[in-house]
């Protein structure tokens, strides 16, 4: 990780692009805080397998039957 001052990364954008397009996260510090984070967006999504869970809960029978009055009276706060 490279760390730059906001006067620094404004007179050099373009080589810091250059870094963050290389695989590079910059730190950007206003005052040696940080202040914001500058890192590659991933090209490629990871997709959860399929299954991950299986086994770790069961579904109620009544999964889809409409709620009881009373708990839709507490949802709406009444």
């Amino acid at each position: 990780m490279i760390s730059v001052n906001i006067d620094t990364i404004q007179q050099n954008f373009l080589h810091y692009l250059k870094q963050i397009d290389s695989g590079e996260t910059v730190l950007i510090l206003k005052a040696d805080r940080p202040i914001a984070e500058l890192k590659p967006i991933s090209d490629s999504k990871i997709l959860r397998p399929y299954g991950l869970c299986y086994g770790e809960f069961t579904v109620p029978d009544d999964f889809d039957e409409p709620l009881p009055e009373s708990t839709i009276l507490e949802f709406e706060g009444q």
